[in-house]
C-alpha cells in the first residue's frame, strides 16, 4: 500500500514507536532515523600489494569527512550539518535531517605512516587504499637442550 511521504514508510511507524533496546548508542540513530545500520556500508578488497576499502558515505561532502590514523587503527569521521543561511518559504511537515556524526575505525597495523594511505571522495563513496607492509618480526623462538 503506497502511502504518502508524510507519513515515513509506514503509516503506523509515527503512531507505534516502541523503545528499542538493543542499542544504548543512539547518535546514529538520531543522525539517520531507525536505517542507522545501512550508513558507512564498507567493502575491503585484498590485492598484491595493498587493500582498497569502499566505504558509502551518500549525501557527505568532501569537506565533512576526515581520515585519522592513530595506533594502527585508521578511522573515517564524517559530519552532517545542517546550512541554517539557507531559509527556505513555506512551513516544514516533517524535519527528519539532524547534525550529527559517525565515525568507523579500522585495524590496519601500527607500521604505516599518513603519507602510506591514499584516499579518493567520488560519488557518495570514499575509496581508501592501504598499502601491506611488513611488520616487525620477531625472533624466533629456540629451544636449548637441556643436558
Amino acid at each position: 500500500m503506497l502511502l504518502p511521504s508524510v507519513f515515513g514508510e509506514n503509516l503506523f511507524d509515527d503512531w507505534f514507536q516502541f523503545p528499542d533496546f538493543r542499542s544504548l548508542d543512539r547518535a546514529d540513530r538520531k543522525l539517520y532515523g531507525r536505517h542507522a545500520d545501512r550508513v558507512m556500508r564498507t567493502d575491503v578488497r585484498e590485492l598484491d600489494d595493498h587493500f582498497e576499502l569502499d566505504v558509502d558515505l551518500p549525501g557527505f561532502n568532501k569537506e565533512d569527512i576526515g581520515l585519522e590514523l592513530h595506533d594502527g587503527y585508521l578511522t573515517v569521521k564524517a559530519e552532517k550539518k545542517l546550512n541554517n543561511e539557507e531559509k527556505k518559504e513555506g512551513k516544514f511537515i516533517r524535519h527528519e535531517r539532524y547534525i550529527g556524526s559517525m565515525q568507523r575505525s579500522f585495524f590496519v597495523g601500527e607500521s604505516l605512516t599518513e603519507e602510506d594511505v591514499k584516499a579518493a571522495f567520488k560519488d557518495g563513496v570514499l575509496q581508501v587504499q592501504v598499502p601491506k607492509k611488513e611488520e616487525k618480526k620477531l625472533p624466533e623462538k629456540k629451544l636449548i637442550a637441556i643436558e
